[in-house]
């Protein structure tokens, strides 16, 4: 079982349960570790689930009663495009959540949607001519830092050039948002070193470092300005 489908599969369990369950009953009806179950709980926390845990003999975890998943009517096409779309965002910095909301969608899809959908998304394939490096920077970091207007530091690998070794610079940037640019994600921020706008390809980012620092107000001219040169369109 994924992880994501055993969380939606805890969240189940606990609606429906009238008494808490102990981590080592979840353990064992999900198949996993007492430690997984935990983590997983941890992380559902986070993202808004109302879960208490009650001490005792007969304690456990539990879900605040009122607690149910919100209504989402989607037609097949509709739920098809979205499911098609959040999957096209796996190798993107917001991977994580992506696929948290695919999980979601596919919950509270209506059954009688569901196998057409499922048979239909199958059909879909991606070539993504860039994969990501192994030993890259975590995905999730990107995201968690431009949300937070943090200045990152970064090691950057240059462009090879012929026979030529690519060579590595370290970079202050501040963060100021993500660009999707032919076959790769980049992040768009003020570089310090260049004392200018620069994007810097996301699987050439070798090393990245949160600093404490974060980023001062900048005109959005400036980003207006470098961005007229492409034909580029917000998502918001």
């Amino acid at each position: 079982m994924k992880r994501a489908e055993r969380q939606y599969a805890l969240v189940d369990l606990l609606r429906g349960a009238r008494r808490p369950w102990s981590a080592a009953r979840l353990a064992r009806e999900l198949g996993v570790s007492t430690r997984t179950i935990e983590r997983d709980i941890a992380s559902l926390q986070v993202a808004g689930v109302p879960f208490y845990a009650e001490y005792g003999a007969a304690g456990g975890y539990a879900i605040l009663p009122e607690y149910s998943l919100p209504p989402l009517n989607l037609s097949a096409a509709e739920s098809l495009a979205v499911l098609a779309g959040l999957a096209l965002l796996d190798t993107s910095p917001y991977q994580g959540a992506a696929r948290r909301a695919r999980a979601k969608v596919a919950a509270v899809m209506g059954e009688e949607h569901r196998a057409p959908v499922q048979e239909l998304l199958g059909r879909m394939q991606v070539i993504d001519p860039v994969a990501p490096a192994d030993g890259g920077v975590p995905l999730g970091m990107l995201s968690d830092a431009i949300a937070a207007r943090r200045v990152v530091r970064l090691t950057y690998l240059g462009e090879a050039s012929g026979d030529d070794v690519p060579a590595s610079t370290v970079r202050d940037v501040e963060t100021m948002g993500l660009l999707r640019g032919g076959d790769a994600w980049l992040l768009v921020g003020w570089c310090r070193l260049r004392d200018a706008i620069r994007g810097f390809r996301i699987e050439r980012i070798t090393r990245l470092e949160l600093l404490d620092e974060v980023a001062p107000e900048r005109d959005p001219a400036l980003l207006e300005a470098d961005q007229v040169r492409w034909p580029i369109r917000s998502l918001g």
